[in-house]
């Protein structure tokens, strides 16, 4: 079964009771990327929104954002 990467933002937003632009705010990461991040919009992810997240709210284990999935066909 093909797999593709699946970034957790909008569980991370939840689970932490913030919204996406809270999240900007507090990460320095542009709105726009957070969405499209969340939205699986990306094709290619950079690490360096990844790692600010992770900082800013004490992720120690990159499971918490991001994941491997299996794709429907």
């Amino acid at each position: 079964m093909p797999k593709r990467v699946s970034v957790k933002i909008h569980k991370l937003t939840q689970n932490k009771g913030i919204s996406l632009r809270e999240r900007s705010c507090l990460t320095d990461i542009r709105h726009a990327t957070l969405s499209e991040l969340a939205n699986q919009k990306r094709q290619n992810i950079n690490f360096q929104p990844i790692e600010r997240i992770a900082e800013a709210f004490g992720i120690k284990d990159i499971r918490e954002i991001i994941d491997v999935i299996d794709v429907k066909e």
